[in-house]
């Protein structure tokens, strides 16, 4: 557990190129107001697509951001147009923000990361948004054991070819066909790419069509997941046509409240 006078230092990677991506990711996380907390900010570099599409890009994008931190010698930036060495940084926890089974969150978290202060090399606390993502919302389900007509929460994600993988990852990695059969109730895709999300006139309608498309289908739904680090700040389209009970998971407001907890907690 950090020491009362040294900050929380929580590293936050992009592991896509697009900076303008990175750059948002600073106001939902500052909005969290956790005190005593310091955010570096990094950003894959080229050849890393500049959208995670799915599963191949996501394994270019982890060589990319590996091979150059693993080859760099610059110091940790708050910059978030830069890419600093992550490996020479003295961190706390690693968030990546990328909503699928990313391969940089186990490879991280494989990884030891020197301290500056105490010269140590250790292991640290790594999650992605979306592992954060469901573990938070199934937290916030009301059900009881062996409910069949209890809560279940659903995802709302981008481009189409995340559908089966994001359903396939739940099921099998993440919870189990037991429990996903009880508390998931599906993906659902609004068909634009993380890099559209801001571009398209027509973002809002698809998203709000993907919430009801869920909630039709899905049963009792709860909880909804925005599954893109590119849908912070598209809480509010959900609750607009959501009932009112359902509450919302932004995914890498998630991903920094479990780091935290795991670093305070001491774990």
């Amino acid at each position: 557990m950090p020491s009362p006078d040294h900050a929380i230092k929580i590293a936050i990677i992009n592991p896509n190129s697009n900076t303008s991506m990175t750059t948002a990711l600073g106001a939902p996380i500052e909005s969290l107001n956790y005190n005593n907390t310091e955010y570096t900010y990094y950003t894959a570099p080229s050849p890393s697509p500049y959208s995670i599409n799915n599963s191949t890009d996501a394994l270019r994008s982890a060589a990319a951001f590996l091979a150059h931190h693993d080859d760099s010698s610059q110091q940790g930036s708050k910059d978030p147009s830069s890419s600093p060495s992550i490996f020479a940084s003295d961190l706390d926890a690693i968030l990546v923000a990328c909503f699928s089974p990313h391969p940089l969150v186990p490879r991280l978290a494989a990884r030891r990361y020197r301290n500056t202060k105490t010269g140590k090399a250790l292991c640290v606390p790594v999650t992605g948004i979306f592992e954060a993502s469901v573990q938070v919302a199934v937290g916030l389900l009301h059900r009881l054991p062996g409910d069949e007509a209890g809560e279940r929460f659903g995802i709302v994600t981008t481009g189409d070819a995340w559908g089966p993988i994001l359903r396939e990852a739940v099921v099998h990695e993440l919870l189990g066909p037991d429990k996903a059969r009880q508390v998931f109730a599906g993906v659902e895709c609004c068909g634009l790419d993380a890099s559209e999300l801001h571009a398209d006139g027509g973002v809002e309608r698809r998203v709000k069509d993907a919430v009801k498309r869920l909630i039709e289908r899905g049963g009792n739904v709860g909880v909804i997941v925005l599954g893109c680090a590119g849908m912070a700040g598209m809480e509010q389209w959900v609750r607009e046509v959501a009932p009112e009970n359902v509450r919302v998971v932004d995914g890498v407001k998630a991903g920094v409240g479990v780091l935290q907890g795991l670093v305070r907690g001491g774990f």
